[in-house]
């Protein structure tokens, strides 16, 4: 299957799955445990998920934003791109890499996985939060 050219944001979580198999080989990746202090976080997740629980530090730009606001994804920093489970995250990999992005992966399993293995989760009151 030839992945698609265009960001497509899915509307379940079986979709974002689907996302996960067509991208998940074809970008590079990196696990929750690798991210450091230094690795530029970006969520990319809708405005709602985002409410209800992200990674402190993580910079929030909704995947179908991202064309019109690449210039504040850094091109000289590793970022590591982050969604629920992977699918979004790796289409906009795949979408940056395009674009020149060459320090760019996408965080294996999502915001589950973030919240899996501990990592903590607030939401945007500080408060902690949840994945959505």
């Amino acid at each position: 299957m030839t992945a698609p050219t265009a960001l497509t944001p899915p509307i379940s979580l079986d979709e974002d799955l689907g996302l996960v198999a067509v991208f998940g080989s074809q970008v590079p990746t990196v696990t929750v445990a690798e991210i450091t202090d230094d690795t530029y976080l970006l969520d990319v997740r809708e405005d709602d998920e985002w409410a209800g629980g992200h990674a402190p530090g993580a910079h929030h730009l909704p995947m179908m934003e991202l064309p019109a606001r690449l210039s504040e994804v850094p091109d000289d920093r590793d970022v590591a791109v982050i969604c629920r489970s992977g699918g979004r995250s790796a289409q906009v990999v795949a979408y940056l890499t395009r674009n020149g992005w060459d320090q760019v992966r996408n965080v294996a399993g999502g915001m589950g996985e973030w919240a899996a293995a501990g990592r903590p989760v607030i939401g945007e009151n500080g408060q902690p939060g949840r994945v959505l």
